[in-house]
């Protein structure tokens, strides 16, 4: 199911993202957007509550028709349970339906896609991943992007100093 927009929906005055991985719109060009459950861990939930999770190297590969979240790193608290031992670094299940799971399969296999995480949320009180189907940039097209970057950022400039 592809989200349409990119919105920061509140809940309570709370802010519903967890973490971005604001590398993934950099690296690559994104062409359709999925949202997926994930599988988590008690100790994991009180740390992504506490923010203590880093996004920028996720990635998401299919084995045996299941998806996987490699690369997300959430980091244990120093009050977790002494009977658990976490590691910051495991492998997280993704959750989608298996007519979504197949559709990507076979956009996968084309050439030059891959599956990008884009950010961790929180619905309706459960943790989901926006993870992308996307195609790598060239270095040409990273350097227009920076370059568009800091002509927005020369103008915004001029406007303001005008402003004054």
């Amino acid at each position: 199911m592809a989200t349409k927009s990119n919105k920061t929906t509140t809940v309570k005055g709370v802010d519903s993202r967890i973490a971005d991985n604001k590398k993934a719109f950099f690296n690559y060009a994104i062409e359709e957007r999925f949202e997926a459950g994930l599988v988590l861990e008690g100790w994991e939930v009180k740390a992504l509550r506490e923010g203590k999770v880093q996004l920028t190297d996720g990635y998401v590969v299919i084995r045996e028709g299941e998806l996987f979240l490699i690369g997300c790193q959430i980091n244990p608290l120093n009050t977790a349970s002494t009977h658990v031992s976490p590691d910051a670094v495991r492998t997280k299940k993704l959750l989608l339906h298996k007519d979504q799971i197949r559709r990507l399969i076979g956009k996968i296999e084309q050439k030059g896609y891959t599956l990008v995480a884009l950010n961790l949320h929180w619905k309706n009180g459960k943790v989901k991943c926006d993870m992308a189907l996307a195609k790598g940039k060239a270095e040409h097209d990273k350097r227009d992007t920076i370059k568009d970057r800091e002509g927005k950022r020369e103008v915004e400039r001029a406007m303001k100093s005008r402003q004054r």
